[in-house]
Formats: C-alpha cells, sequence, structure tokens
C-alpha cells in the first residue's frame, strides 16, 4: 500500500492574511511605543547629559530610531 503526502505548503486563506496584517499592526504598534518612549527619555535629558552621549538635540529623532529598530532586530 502506498501512501502519499502532499508536501507543497498550503495556500494562505483570507483568515491567515487578516491574522498577518493584525500582528503586523501590533508590531508597528509596539516599535511606535518603544521610539516614542526612547524620545521622550532623551528629550528629558538636559544639554550636558546629551553632550556627554555624543548628541544634540537635533539628533534625538534618529537615535531614538536608530535604537529602535536595532532593538527590533535582535
Amino acid at each position: 500500500m502506498a501512501i502519499a503526502f502532499d508536501t507543497r505548503p498550503a495556500q494562505p486563506t483570507g483568515l491567515d492574511s487578516v491574522l498577518n496584517a493584525m500582528r503586523t499592526l501590533a508590531r508597528k504598534h509596539a516599535e511606535r511605543r518603544a521610539f516614542r518612549a526612547t524620545r521622550r527619555e532623551l528629550m528629558a535629558l538636559t544639554d550636558r547629559n546629551l553632550d556627554d552621549l555624543g548628541l544634540v538635540r537635533s539628533d534625538i529623532d534618529r537615535a531614538a530610531l536608530e535604537a529602535t529598530i536595532s532593538s527590533a532586530r535582535s
């Protein structure tokens, strides 16, 4: 008796698409919250503290974005 297995990947269903969209939205929301928290903390620092970190106020958005992106990848 021969048994055949279908090894093709299943086609995504409408529900899979909705779930993937919800996961993406949740991930993006978490990234945005992390960015805003990092930015808020950096904005609370004095210019002297920022200078100790090698930053100026105009660098805060970029630094917060880079920190958020690097933490999301790890």
